[in-house]
């Protein structure tokens, strides 16, 4: 077989919600082939993944398989040091957002893919969704400054509420899903972020007393543009305009238009964007706006699985085409960093300036 055709030996590392659909992307793919799976205890699994070889310690599957790729999808304060130990083995790497639980390890980690040659594709699954690359543009077009409007907040319990629970030992909401919702902020306005300002407020005694499960902050740039984002876990939150998707700018607005009956604990709700609803400013001699309100239907989107297939489906393509990540690594950090600053404002009560 050709070097082309060879397909990619992966490691599998974390088997929660993420790491699992992961795995099925690369068992699904005949371009991957999956070596081994790690994680602390052993899961319930799909029968598909039940095959493969289990391991309980992640250096010992590292050091036994010698992976091409390895998929970092554990716990938040992991993230790091088991992508630094898998680039400097010779592989590439995958690893689930945030890239890192502090922005001195998410450097260290870009500069081990880089001394090492390797490719580094941080978990930024709107970044493969048609839906979000569509309002993207559709926010791009009607130019700046932007107000951002965003939010993802879910009323958990059972067994969600105790992977929340899990979560806030290491990372607070407003950095967990932050980071993804910063990122969209980016890439429609091309400013340098400036100063952000955070709150946030532990709402359960079921999180350690330095922990908050609800938080928002905002983030300025430096060509006027705003930001807003909120997020919020726990059996007390209110499901009332849990999801908000909406950007605004001096000719209109772009927004996401939520199906009623949408659940904010539905993993793919977390995604499907249902309508974009395309509002413009301009208004006609009467008084009156100019052009209706125009509705795009995403009823055809992807589900959460299929936008995992084809998520590590471009991972396959970095890898075999040799695609420059440059920016999607250090577009990564600057969504980490704004995100851990306003975690930073929440705990001293003052702005900071980046």
């Amino acid at each position: 077989m050709s070097g082309a055709q060879t397909p990619v030996r992966v490691l599998v590392a974390g088997l929660g919600n993420m790491g699992r659909s992961h795995a099925l992307a690369y068992h699904e793919n005949p371009g991957f082939e999956i070596v081994g799976l790690v994680n602390r205890s052993r899961p319930d699994l799909p029968p598909r993944l039940g095959v493969y070889p289990f391991f309980n310690a992640y250096e010992e599957a590292l050091e036994t398989l010698k992976p091409d790729l390895v998929s970092v999808n554990t716990y938040s304060d992991s993230h790091a040091d088991y992508a630094v130990a898998a680039l400097e083995s010779g592989a590439h790497v995958f690893v689930e957002k945030p890239l890192a639980t502090n922005v001195a390890d998410a450097r260290r980690v870009v500069a081990a893919a880089r001394a090492n040659n390797r490719k580094l594709v941080i978990g930024y699954i709107l970044r493969h969704h048609p839906s979000w690359i569509r309002l993207i543009e559709e926010a791009r077009a009607l130019g700046g400054p932007y107000v951002f409007r965003l939010n993802l907040n879910q009323q958990s319990s059972g067994p969600t509420w105790h992977t929340h629970k899990q979560l806030m030992e290491t990372t607070p909401p407003i950095v967990d899903c932050g980071v993804h919702y910063v990122d969209v902020m980016c890439q429609i306005t091309d400013a340098k972020p400036v100063k952000v300002r955070g709150m946030g407020l532990r709402l359960s005694d079921e999180i350690a007393p330095d922990m908050y499960n609800y938080g928002h902050f905002q983030v300025l740039f430096e060509d006027g543009s705003l930001g807003w984002y909120e997020a919020g876990w726990g059996p007390m939150i209110s499901e009332t305009a849990f999801f908000v998707k909406d950007i605004v700018s001096p000719k209109g607005c772009v927004s996401i238009v939520m199906a009623e009956g949408a659940r904010s604990d539905d993993i793919d709700t977390h995604t499907k964007t249902s309508t974009i609803r395309i509002h413009h400013a301009e208004t006609n001699g009467a008084g009156g706006f100019a052009k209706p309100d125009a509705l795009l239907s995403m009823e055809d989107e992807p589900g959460h699985q299929e936008l995992c297939d084809r998520e590590q489906a471009f991972v396959l393509k970095a890898i075999r085409e040799d695609i420059d990540l440059s920016r999607h690594m250090d577009d990564a950090v600057q969504s980490l960093n704004i995100c851990l600053a306003a975690d930073e404002s929440v705990r001293s009560g003052k702005e900071i300036e980046l």
